[in-house]
């Protein structure tokens, strides 16, 4: 296995809480599956949760050397507690053809939260396709 893409973002918790005042569900449908919205929302700080999981979205394309501009939807992202409440993320769409074109058959994710801000990092792992 080889280490195929990294990526770390940064989302200022604030600037969140502040989108999601102004833009409420029709962000929170634009950006985010139900799945991911029903898990944050059930939170008692949700826009600290929604941070994270941007951050891990933002951090993912970047390993991916990619952008939403190659015709990605936020909701192929979805990232939500494993067992152990690690971040797993699930890839569908055109960001799961990316990373099955690079060859990516693992994702490493992890977040972490201050007052001010969210930082995600993402690893992708595999084999490299020729």
């Amino acid at each position: 296995m080889t280490l195929l893409g990294i990526g770390i973002d940064m989302v200022k918790v604030s600037r969140m809480e502040g989108i999601l005042r102004r833009w409420n569900q029709h962000f929170l449908d634009r950006i985010f599956t139900e799945a991911e919205q029903a898990y944050c929302l059930q939170k008692k700080m949700a826009h600290v949760h929604f941070s994270g999981r941007f951050a891990v979205k933002e951090a993912l394309l970047k390993a991916l050397g990619s952008g939403v501009s190659q015709g990605i939807s936020w909701k192929e992202i979805e990232t939500l507690p494993g067992e152990s409440g690690q971040p797993r993320v699930a890839l569908s769409g055109r960001v799961r053809a990316l990373a099955d074109e690079m060859g990516a058959c693992e994702i490493f994710s992890s977040i972490t939260h201050d007052t001010d801000y969210a930082i995600a990092q993402v690893l992708l792992q595999g084999t490299k396709n020729a």
